[in-house]
């Protein structure tokens, strides 16, 4: 497969540090891995360690992943918000965000302190902007996740991923684990067809874009999130006979909410224990996330390792520009 090295928005700066001898001290008293040159993780646990100059911002800035129809996600969290004030004493605002590289800007420009990342773009909320996820929706069992489904309209005469050859397939953006980045490696792996190869490649910006192409026969199929169409179906924003899936994949992590490395500990630990002690029954959220009622700790080291292995195959590289 050839090698591919997606790069974050232009508006992402890249940060340097200074050559010579006490740069090379420095760079031993501050181990990195993959994160950019900014953050430290000495403790290796993959994400970018508190720095010893925090900040505490009188107003917190909440963003949610741009999968869906911001405005709506507004009254969505609403709840959670004013339980988010409670707890930090601060006042709390939502941020719209329209697409994932405006996310992870804002988390590296000190503009958003608290967010929900999608699977896909975690990584690289995390390389390049000092972004530390430690919650997931999920169930009192602990379970947690969803599915890539490559889908098709109900009439295709696609019946499996071999029968893309020669179609046209939307992908949502190149962050997106099951958006682009797991069909990708999967129609290789499994079915030897290539982007551009072996079917016409297209980026629908979103998966709910994806999910409406489909039903509306503007794609030949699309590789989404199952969780963003099962929504859309409940919401009656799409008919569901009007998409058949023909692939579905094991379960991925989903969206991970985390926070910016930088904040005062202190205030890191109330927003954790307002995230764990959000009371869902009853609540915009439980009404629009059904099959959850909790968020439920993770670890992005653990929890985010089949992304990485994915990311690995792909070639992608966490590259900060």
């Amino acid at each position: 497969m050839a090698r591919r090295n997606y790069v974050i928005a232009s508006a992402l700066m890249a940060l340097f540090i200074g050559t010579g001898p006490g740069s090379v001290a420095r760079a031993q008293d501050c181990p990195r891995g993959d994160l950019e040159k900014t953050y430290c993780d000495r403790n290796n646990d993959l994400v970018a360690d508190t720095p010893a100059q925090t900040v505490n911002p009188p107003t917190l800035v909440f963003a949610y992943t741009p999968v869906e129809d911001p405005a709506l996600y507004t009254k969505v969290w609403d709840g959670f918000l004013r339980h988010l004030e409670k707890v930090t004493g601060k006042k709390v605002v939502f941020f719209p965000v329209q697409s994932n590289a405006a996310e992870i800007e804002a988390m590296r420009s000190g503009r958003l302190h608290i967010a929900g990342v999608s699977t896909g773009p975690t990584p690289i909320a995390v390389n390049c902007a000092g972004y530390v996820p430690f919650a997931i929706m999920g169930s009192k069992d602990g379970r947690f996740g969803y599915e890539m489904e490559i889908i098709v309209p109900a009439d295709s005469p696609i019946k499996t991923p071999a029968d893309i050859k020669g179609k046209k397939l939307a992908f949502t953006a190149p962050t997106s684990n099951s958006g682009f980045k797991a069909p990708s490696v999967l129609l290789e792996s499994e079915f030897n067809l290539v982007a551009k190869r072996d079917y016409e490649p297209v980026f629908s910006g979103k998966h709910d874009n994806s999910v409406l192409g489909v039903a509306n026969k503007d794609y030949d199929a699309a590789a989404i999130a199952n969780e963003v169409m099962v929504r859309m179906f409940e919401r009656k924003v799409v008919d569901p006979a009007k998409i058949r899936t023909v692939y579905k994949s094991d379960t991925f992590p989903t969206t991970s909410y985390g926070l910016a490395h930088n904040l005062d500990p202190k205030l890191q630990d109330k927003i954790k224990e307002a995230f764990f002690t959000f009371p869902w029954e009853g609540s915009a959220l439980k009404a629009e996330f059904k099959t959850e009622d909790r968020f439920v700790p993770i670890t992005y080291q653990k929890d985010w390792s089949v992304i990485r292995k994915i990311d690995a195959a792909s070639g992608v590289k966490y590259t900060c520009k």
